[in-house]
């Protein structure tokens, strides 16, 4: 669990809480279910128009990686790179099958592969660097509907802000409703604004910085296997590798 993210969301809601107490106003005129419809399926019915389904899917699959965020494992893979390259040293790139089978991950795999069958370092280079990148345009398409989640919320709630008002007109011969209209209207905007600067940009940004962590790890990879595919020597294998541990 990441605390810092869960911490953020709960210290933002709890300064407007105490925000509105201290000015005197009614923390349940905050909770209004009208508005709250209004501005989450307005918004996300303009991000679902705006992109396509698998990546509509996969950006709200990725919410999860915002509290539960990849285990930062680059020095035990650091490890392993070591282990390939004194093993490679010794006994020759070909006989890697053991270590290839102890993996799951598929770039791992397709990049030991690519060892094992003696491709030359500039093909592993090149079809994994092309594989990085279409990894990385999924990965960004499928995080920016926070994004634009975070660009069209604002103006939702101002949508349900004249909603509100409208009601209000439509009813001025009847005051008891007038409170209800009003309270929609307003709330509707504090919603929309409140919804895109508290959570939807600052997922869409964390999400920006796990999915560059994830290519600084594969290009660590890919250089490592570049290295060794090229016969250099298991120490300067591990200073390159230094450099991204730092």
């Amino acid at each position: 669990m990441d605390w810092s993210s869960l911490s953020g969301i709960a210290i933002a809601v709890i300064g407007i809480l105490i925000g509105q107490a201290i000015e005197g106003g009614e923390i349940g005129s905050l909770l209004q279910p009208a508005a709250f419809v209004i501005v989450v399926f307005g918004t996300f019915g303009a991000v679902l128009l705006q992109t396509s389904s698998k990546s509509f899917i996969e950006g709200l699959s990725m919410l999860k990686l915002v509290f539960y965020p990849p285990v930062d494992d680059r020095q035990a893979l650091a490890d392993r790179i070591n282990l390939w390259s004194h093993f490679s040293r010794k006994q020759g790139i070909f006989l890697l099958e053991p270590y290839l089978i102890k993996e799951t991950e598929p770039f791992i795999i397709k990049g030991l592969r690519l060892m094992i069958d003696g491709t030359p370092p500039e093909k592993i280079r090149q079809i994994c660097a092309i594989d990085m990148h279409f990894y990385e345009i999924q990965q960004r398409n499928a995080a920016r509907i926070w994004n634009a989640a975070g660009g069209y919320a604002p103006t939702v709630g101002i949508l349900g802000a004249v909603l509100g008002l409208i009601h209000v007109m439509e009813n001025l011969s009847d005051p008891s409703n007038l409170g209800s209209g009003i309270a929609v209207a307003f709330v509707s905007t504090i919603y929309g604004v409140g919804l895109a600067n508290l959570v939807f940009l600052p997922i869409s940004n964390k999400l920006k910085v796990l999915i560059q962590n994830e290519m600084k790890r594969r290009e660590m990879l890919l250089n490592a296997w570049s290295s060794i595919a090229s016969g250099d020597h298991p120490k300067i294998v591990e200073e390159r590798l230094h450099s991204y541990l730092r």
